[in-house]
């Protein structure tokens, strides 16, 4: 079950990531999709999402490591 709840933990970040890529890449073609009334804002908030979810990706690959001693000691708490 605790495998389960990291499973789907980790799925929704990475939705979240998925969604960013497509929205800048969307961007750059010039395709508005329809809740942004502006392309800028699209790119905007694909980067936000790509950046959060890249980042809960780090932190939680960090937090395991730590936990299992695989880190450098500069990382080391």
């Amino acid at each position: 079950m605790a495998r389960m709840a990291a499973f789907i933990i980790l799925v929704i970040p990475g939705i979240m990531m998925a969604a960013g890529i497509k929205f800048m890449r969307d961007t750059l073609f010039g395709i508005l999709i329809a809740p942004f009334p502006w392309i800028w804002l699209q790119f905007i908030v694909g980067v936000i999402f790509f950046a959060v979810a890249f980042l809960f990706f780090a932190g939680f690959l960090l937090h395991r490591d730590r936990k299992r001693g695989k880190v450098a000691e500069r990382w080391q708490k």
